[in-house]
């Protein structure tokens, strides 16, 4: 008989709800607490002078919303949308503490999955070239493995100072 060990007191805290997603034919888990609301892939005005990953912004409901490609951000290859794309709207928390919504263009929606503490595992060591800390743990969830993202974490690598628009850009019309 085997014997599991006790969730690690990190792990425990990890449990709970996330929204997993598609990227390049990979599984990512999202706290469901920083979703907001997930729509169409629809018309993004590009802004000059963003990095790629940033693909300009949304008016939703007459609020502007950056857009974020999450493929592009993590260095995959860009790919045309399909049927199953969609952006994300996300709550996520600026390293000056504001919070602010932000849109991610991923593959595809998957499912809403209450992920208990003895299936996470802490983030694997990839050595220490290789920054981790957007990654908050692995998932084992029907015998697949979800990378679960703290998206703050995600946003704040390399810098949030990205996202922030000119002025000139937030006007609406």
């Amino acid at each position: 008989m085997q014997t599991l060990e006790p969730a690690t007191t990190v792990t425990r805290q990890l449990a709970g709800k996330y929204l997993t997603f598609t990227l390049h034919d990979e599984s990512y888990g999202i706290d469901v607490l920083k979703v907001r609301e997930i729509i169409r892939l629809t018309n993004i005005t590009v802004v000059p002078q963003m990095p790629a990953y940033v693909r300009g912004v949304i008016n939703l409901r007459g609020k502007i919303i950056p857009v974020m490609d999450l493929r592009l951000r993590f260095g995959f290859a860009e790919t045309a949308g399909t049927e199953h794309t969609c952006i994300i709207v996300v709550q996520v928390k600026l390293t000056d503490g504001k919070a602010t919504q932000l849109g991610l263009v991923v593959d595809g929606v998957e499912e809403v999955l209450n992920i208990a503490g003895a299936d996470i595992e802490e983030t694997p060591d990839f050595g220490g070239e290789i920054a981790t800390n957007y990654i908050v743990g692995m998932a084992k969830v029907k015998g697949a493995v979800k990378t679960l993202l703290d998206i703050d974490g995600v946003v704040s690598t390399g810098g949030v100072k990205d996202l922030r628009l000119p002025a000139a850009a937030l006007q609406t019309k």
